[in-house]
C-alpha cells in the first residue's frame, strides 16, 4: 500500500466496501472483548492478554515476508514504548473484563481517543482546541450514567478499582496511539504491529506467570479465539484505512462498544438498562465529536506542513 499524498481519491464503490470492512472490524473487536470475557472464566485476564499477544506473533514468525517487514525498523525506542504501553493497556483492559461487565469495560477502554489528544498536545505539539471541551463533557457524563447504572444498591457512583483499571487502560492506550503516530513517520505497519505483539508479550508475561492456570480444552479454544479474532479485526481495520479517513474510522470503531454490550446482555445476562443505553449513546457521541475536532485540526496542520 502506498503512502503517497498523490493517491487518487477512492470511488464510491471503494468507499462503500471499505465502510463495510470497517464495520466488520469494529464488530470483531467487540467479539474479541466478549470472547475474552468467556476465556476469563477459565484463566485470569493477564493470561488472556499474554496468549493474545503470543498468537499475534505467529503470522510474523511463520511468514518470511511479514517477518522481514516486522524486523525492518529505524526507531527501536519508539517501537518499544508503543509496544510496552499498548501491552499494559491490553493487560488492564482484560483484567477489567474479567471482573466487570464486558460492555462497561469496553466503553471505558474506548475513551482512549480523549487521552490520545491530551498526550499529543503534551508530547508532539498538537494544541488542545477549545471546541473539544463540550464533547469531552458529553463523553464524561455518558460514562457517569453507564457506571451509575451498574452501581450496587447503596453505592453513590459504583466506580470501583476494576472500572478504574478499564479507564486506566484507555490512558495507556491513548499514550500508545501517540507513539504509533510518531512511529508512522519512519516505520512500516508490520513493524508497528510486531512491536505490539512482541513487547506486549514481554510486558504481560510476568503477570500471567504469577497466576498461571492450566486451561482445559474449552479454555484453550477461547484463548486462541481471542488471538485470532484480534488479528482478523486488526487486518480488516488496516485494510479499510486505505480508503477511509481517520474521522470516519474512529467513529465507526465505536461500534465495538455496542457489539460487546449486546453480546454481554444476550449471552451473559449483563444489565442493559435504559440509563446504561442512554449513557453509552452519550459517551460514544462525545468521543466521536472529540475525534472529529482533533482530526479536523490534524488535517489542517498536515495541509500547512511540508511533506515528510
Amino acid at each position: 500500500m502506498s503512502d503517497s499524498p498523490l493517491r487518487p481519491l477512492p470511488t464510491r464503490s471503494e468507499t462503500k466496501r471499505a465502510l463495510l470492512i470497517l464495520v466488520a472490524s469494529a464488530s470483531f473487536f467487540g467479539l474479541m472483548a466478549f470472547t475474552a470475557k468467556l476465556a476469563s472464566a477459565h484463566v485470569g485476564g493477564a493470561q488472556v492478554a499474554t496468549i493474545r499477544f503470543a498468537v499475534g506473533l505467529v503470522p510474523i514468525l511463520l511468514i518470511p515476508a511479514l517477518r522481514r517487514q516486522a524486523f525492518t525498523f529505524h526507531r527501536l525506542d519508539v517501537l518499544f514504548y508503543r509496544g510496552v504501553l499498548g501491552g499494559i493497556a491490553v493487560l488492564l483492559y482484560f483484567l477489567a473484563i474479567e471482573h466487570i461487565p464486558v460492555g462497561l469495560a469496553t466503553l471505558l477502554n474506548y475513551m482512549s481517543p480523549i487521552f490520545a489528544g491530551l498526550f499529543a498536545a503534551a508530547f508532539i505539539g498538537e494544541p488542545i482546541r477549545g471546541r473539544v471541551a463540550l464533547p469531552l463533557a458529553i463523553a464524561l457524563c455518558g460514562i457517569y450514567f453507564v457506571v451509575r447504572s451498574h452501581a450496587a444498591p447503596g453505592e453513590l457512583v459504583g466506580f470501583g478499582r476494576w472500572e478504574a483499571a478499564a479507564l486506566l487502560s484507555a490512558v495507556f492506550s491513548g499514550s500508545a496511539v501517540t507513539f504509533i503516530r510518531l512511529a508512522r513517520r519512519t516505520e512500516g505497519s508490520w513493524a508497528i504491529f510486531g512491536s505490539l505483539s512482541l513487547f506486549g508479550l514481554l510486558a504481560t508475561a510476568p503477570f500471567a506467570a504469577a497466576s498461571w492456570v492450566r486451561p482445559n480444552a474449552r479454555g484453550w479454544f477461547l484463548l486462541l479465539a481471542v488471538g485470532v479474532i484480534s488479528i482478523v479485526a486488526q487486518i480488516l481495520m488496516t485494510h479499510a484505512y486505505r480508503w477511509i479517513e481517520t474521522l470516519v474510522a474512529g467513529t465507526v470503531s465505536q461500534l465495538g462498544v455496542v457489539v460487546s454490550m449486546i453480546l454481554g446482555a444476550i449471552f451473559l445476562s449483563e444489565s442493559l438498562t435504559p440509563l446504561s443505553v442512554f449513557g453509552t449513546a452519550m459517551a460514544i457521541l462525545g468521543v466521536s465529536l472529540v475525534i472529529r475536532s482533533t482530526t479536523a485540526h490534524a488535517r489542517l496542520a498536515a495541509g500547512a506542513a511540508p511533506p515528510a
